[in-house]
Formats: C-alpha cells, sequence, structure tokens
C-alpha cells in the first residue's frame, strides 16, 4: 500500500475544505467529473489524443455509474497540458479548481512528473495512463498508474536486440526529456549486462535535422538505431533513415506505436520495431466497438489521425476510465480523499490491456509487452510477440 505521511494528510485535508466537501459534485450533484490531463498539442500532442479518445469512447460506453446507491452522470473535464512541463502545472491547477474527483493522465512521463507537486498538494488521486518513466509515482503519494514501467520496457527492447543478433547499439535521445533520457538509459544497462556495446547522443528541444546522428550511426559501425522519442521526432528520423539508406533496424518504445508512424514509413525501405501496451485484434468486441464510434464522430477520426487504426494508448485510455468508475463504487463516494484511500487495494479484472492492481508504489503490476513490427507496404503495425523482461 502506498505510504501517506501524516504532512500529506494535513494538505490534503486542508486543500478538500478548500474547495469544498464532496469533490466532483460540480454545479450537478446528479454528476461526478473524471479530470483529463493530456497534451492536445506540442510534441506530444498527437499520443494525447490517441489516449483521450479512448476516455471519451469509453465515456459513450459507460456514461453513467452508480455510487453508494446513487446513479451519477460522468462528465470528462479535459485540458491541455500542451506537452509542456510548465503548462502542465496550470493545466493540472485548473482541474484541481473544477472540482474533478480524479483524474487521467498523462501521455508524456515529463508532463505528469511536473504536475504531481499539485496533485499531491490537492489530496487529488491521479491515474496515469501511458508515463512509463519511474518518477511519475515514486516521489507521489497520490499518483498511480495502469501502464508498464520503463526499467521493463527497456530490459525487453534490449533483449530483444540481443536476442536479434544485435550486439552494437545507437541510443538518441531528447536533451531533458524524462521519458526518452530515461527509457534510453534503462536499455543501455540492459543492453551492455548482456553484452552489447552502445553509442549514445542527445538532440536539443525544437530540433528538426536529424541528419548527423543517422550518419553518426551509421559511422559507427552500429547494428540498431534505438531512439524512443515523440512521434514528431520520429516521423524526421524515418525520413533521414530513408534517405541515408540506414541499413539497420530501428527499435523504439511505446510513443512510436502510431498511425503517425505507420503513416511516415509506409513505401520506405526501413525496418521498425516498437515495444507497446496492445495490438489491435487482441480485443475484437473493443476494435469493433471503436470503430464503429469512429464512424459516427468524423472528429474523433481526424484526432485519430486520419484513419480508424488502433493505437495502444487509446486501449489504455479506455482502461482508465472503467479504473477510475471502479474506484467510485469501491470508495462509496466522490471525494478525492475517499477515492484515494481505495485505490491502493483496488483490482479491476476483464479490461482491454489486462487486469489492475498496483503494488506499494502505485504501479500496476504488470509483466508482459507486445512486440510489434511495421509493415511498411500498407503501413500497419504486425504482431511479433509478447516478451517478458527475462
Amino acid at each position: 500500500m502506498k505510504k501517506i505521511t501524516v504532512l500529506s494528510l494535513i494538505l490534503m485535508l486542508a486543500m478538500t475544505a478548500f474547495v469544498g466537501c464532496g469533490g466532483g459534485s460540480g454545479a450537478d450533484e446528479d454528476t461526478v467529473r473524471i479530470g483529463v490531463f493530456e497534451p492536445a498539442s506540442g510534441d506530444n500532442g498527437a499520443g494525447g489524443k490517441q489516449e483521450v479518445l479512448g476516455i471519451q469512447y469509453a465515456n459513450s460506453v459507460q456514461p453513467t455509474v452508480e455510487i453508494d446507491g446513487k446513479e451519477y452522470k460522468v462528465e470528462l473535464v479535459i485540458v491541455d497540458n500542451e506537452s509542456d512541463n510548465s503548462k502542465a502545472v496550470t493545466a493540472a491547477e485548473s482541474l484541481v479548481s473544477q472540482d474533478v474527483s480524479i483524474v487521467l493522465g498523462s501521455y508524456g512521463s515529463g508532463v505528469s512528473i511536473a504536475a504531481a507537486d499539485t496533485f499531491a498538494k490537492a489530496g487529488m488521486p491521479a491515474v496515469g495512463v501511458s508515463c512509463t518513466n519511474p518518477q511519475v509515482t515514486a516521489d507521489c503519494d497520490v499518483y498511480f498508474r495502469i501502464c508498464f514501467l520503463d526499467p521493463f520496457q527497456g530490459t525487453v527492447l534490449a533483449n530483444y536486440a540481443y536476442e536479434n543478433g544485435m550486439r552494437k547499439a545507437y541510443c538518441l535521445s531528447k536533451l531533458g526529456d524524462d521519458y526518452s533520457v530515461g527509457l534510453v538509459n534503462y536499455f543501455v544497462e540492459a543492453f551492455k549486462e548482456l553484452g552489447g556495446e552502445v553509442v549514445e547522443e542527445q538532440f536539443p528541444d525544437k530540433n528538426s535535422d536529424f541528419t548527423s546522428y543517422v550518419a553518426n550511426a551509421k559511422k559507427a559501425g552500429c547494428d540498431v538505431f534505438f531512439s524512443p522519442v515523440s512521434t514528431e521526432a520520429a516521423a524526421l528520423i524515418i525520413d533521414q533513415a530513408e534517405a541515408q539508406s540506414l541499413g539497420m533496424p530501428i527499435l523504439a518504445g511505446d510513443t512510436w506505436d502510431s498511425n503517425v508512424i505507420t503513416g511516415a514509413a509506409k513505401g520506405k525501405n526501413v525496418e521498425i520495431v516498437v515495444t507497446t501496451f496492445y495490438q489491435e485484434g487482441g480485443n475484437p468486441e473493443f476494435d469493433e466497438g471503436i470503430k464503429a464510434w469512429f464512424d459516427e464522430n468524423p472528429e474523433a477520426v481526424t484526432n485519430n489521425g486520419g484513419n480508424t487504426d488502433l493505437a495502444a494508448v487509446t486501449a489504455l485510455g479506455y482502461d482508465a476510465y472503467f479504473v477510475a468508475l471502479e474506484a467510485f463504487k469501491a470508495a462509496g463516494s466522490t471525494d478525492p480523499a475517499d477515492i484515494l484511500k481505495v485505490l491502493p487495494t483496488l483490482e479491476v479484472t476483464g479490461l482491454v490491456c489486462g487486469d489492475v492492481s498496483f503494488n506499494e508504489t502505485g504501479d500496476a503490476n504488470k509483466s508482459e509487452a507486445f512486440v510489434k513490427k511495421c509493415n511498411t507496404e500498407d503501413g500497419t503495425w504486425e504482431f511479433i510477440k509478447k516478451q517478458t523482461a527475462n
């Protein structure tokens, strides 16, 4: 169970009193509010929109919840954290002020880490969807998450590379980015332990030219290019890989699991392998349902990148919504403090991406990742296998 200090409890109670008892009641006492803390703009805007789509679809499937014998309408309060750590704090403060009962998000570990203190001071329970950096929950008593973590993901990727004959890895991350820097570090540690050799570089914020980085990977004689960066940077890397005939597989983590990547890679002579949370086809009922929802919602299709291909973060967003509903039921209350009490022992089954329960840090007990490869002929993802860290 998460350890909550006396000081933390005092702060939570003080903030609860400030915003009003029974958080989430809002203007309508029959409505409970779920805050959605996600990027709709910036480097991670494409992924954030796809994560939100899963939450919105889930809300359309189950728009009400029974709490302590009373039915409530569930309202989503969505804010854009702009993929920016400083603006994330303002977005988090906005959610707290709008009387939400629980927060879901964010796509992007950096903004989640940046907002954690705001949620903690308010006693606001937050459930991360795809923020995989360990620091999200490590120093924050109110943050939980339903995805696997980067130490696990980095080891899975390193194992995959080494098992497939790759011995020298070029690793490229974005300077100052919690997610890419962290995941590269975990990959490097695991890859070196296996006997692999590593060449590391970082690119600065707002960089749009990856010519030299691709050239350096080739010059160093590497046999795998690992760069778990944003989809915006990824598309540029793919272009350069094609232009310079990279000649080695590209590995990445969950951020590359997007139709932005398959679209950028379609028709190009590149090999891309990623680890992620879900593969389309894994739950036909979910797949068919959300695609039918897409067909009825042109704006949703636009936010999904212009087609109905499913990103794993969309499936995770769907699951996160139902974790929130189960937390309401278990608490028998819309009060954030009551919800926070039940989260450590909450267990939710029957979800699209697997059952959810939490360890003492608030992280999901998950031990498998999907490995898939981009089919560059038709621009789709092909399932390779499920893999553990061992």
